[in-house]
């Protein structure tokens, strides 16, 4: 890979992994702060601030390992770093 893409590639990258920081520190912190104006919403009759401490955060960083895992596949695609598919003669007949 040449110099210019692999920079552009490690840029995307590091502004992907900043926007999950941002992401989980928002869900981590930023419902803990505002709690007091956030506890009349409810989540299966649950006060939003209990429910994201209690199991909300858990929940939105597992999804955030499941899109950060497609959004990746995408990116190295896009850039050449997953390898191409085996053609269908390489593949065994039970396959």
């Amino acid at each position: 890979m040449d110099p210019k893409r692999a920079q552009a590639y490690f840029r995307l990258r590091t502004m992907l992994i900043c926007i999950y920081l941002i992401i989980g520190v928002l869900v981590s912190f930023g419902v803990v702060i505002a709690a007091e104006s956030l506890s009349s919403f409810t989540v299966m009759g649950i006060p939003l601030p209990y429910y994201m401490g209690s199991q909300g955060a858990v929940i939105t960083f597992i999804a955030l390992l499941f899109f950060n895992a497609i959004i990746s596949d995408v990116v190295d695609k896009k850039f050449g770093l997953i390898p191409k598919e085996q053609s269908d003669q390489d593949q065994a007949v039970n396959q």
